[in-house]
């Protein structure tokens, strides 16, 4: 067996839909469907169960995705352990600026536990580009938050955070306990500068268009309402500074955190990192 068609065939089971996997796959249906029935003559047993009503696994190929998933984990392991061994091992993650998140801490240790011998290069980026260089080929993976361009790449969610609306202490929206996007709709926002990735924009401005003080990262977004009276939106997990304050927006969407990479991109250190991002994100 191959370890490109046992690839296949795990894209297949995990989505019981050779459309969707071809997808996965970034190939066409006709291949793979042909790589399917030559695993399956080589294994001596169907290994899916192929109807109207769609497709399921066998018995025999429960077994065999498996067994295929911890041999696929295992030649990934294999390719990063010989390269870190000739001290080619490196990783570029993208981090959006200012973050303290706890779960980015549990991943940067459980990778470093599981990848001891790989250099990671970190690039943080500020709030002009949630990619993180994505976009620009510049990094490996980007560790950041949603919605932004996807095209071209794969975009996992990790988590997702409650916002709310960054006040003065002073102002007199600060003393409810909870805020409507209509309740700041002739206030000025902070924004972000021109040519920001536009549905990112959207995002932190409530979906309408705003106008005010003009801020690229976090700090900025919190001197702009603490010198100017303006407001705008930030996780609730934020601590404020002196003199500003958080109050939850009950009709916003939660802020996406993500993992995001290149479509189609093969390289195992990237998909390790997703593997241990998931989980830290999830402790």
């Amino acid at each position: 067996m191959e370890l490109r068609t046992l690839r296949y065939f795990v894209a297949v089971a995990e989505e019981l839909h050779f459309g969707r996997a071809a997808t996965r796959l970034h190939m066409s249906q006709p291949p793979l469907s042909r790589a399917i029935k030559q695993l399956e003559t080589e294994v001596g047993a169907a290994l899916l169960d192929r109807s109207s009503a769609g497709v399921t696994l066998t018995p025999v190929g429960a077994v065999l995705l498996d067994e295929a998933r911890a041999l696929l984990d295992r030649a990934d392991q294999v390719r990063v352990r010989v390269a870190s061994a000739a001290g080619a091992a490196t990783i570029t993650v993208g981090i959006l600026g200012d973050s303290t998140d706890p779960g980015a801490t549990r991943l940067a240790a459980a990778f470093r536990r599981r990848h001891p011998r790989v250099e990671v290069r970190i690039r943080e980026t500020d709030l002009t580009d949630p990619t993180c260089g994505l976009h620009a080929g510049l990094v490996d993976v980007a560790l950041t938050r949603g919605p932004f361009d996807e095209t071209g790449l794969t975009v996992h969610e990790l988590r997702a955070d409650p916002v709310g609306a960054l006040l003065r202490a002073d102002d007199p929206l600060a003393r409810r306990d909870r805020l409507k996007l209509a309740d700041l709709a002739d206030r000025r926002w902070f924004v972000f500068p021109q040519g920001t990735d536009p549905l990112w924009q959207a995002y932190w401005n409530g979906g309408e268009p705003r106008e005010g003080p003009v801020v690229r990262a976090v700090q900025e977004c919190r001197q702009a309402v603490l010198w100017n009276g303006t407001v705008g939106m930030t996780l609730l997990a934020h601590r404020p500074v002196r003199g500003l304050t958080v109050v939850p927006l009950v009709d916003m969407e939660p802020s996406r955190v993500v993992a995001a990479w290149s479509e189609g991109e093969t390289n195992p250190l990237i998909r390790s990192f997703v593997q241990i991002a998931i989980a830290a994100f999830g402790a």
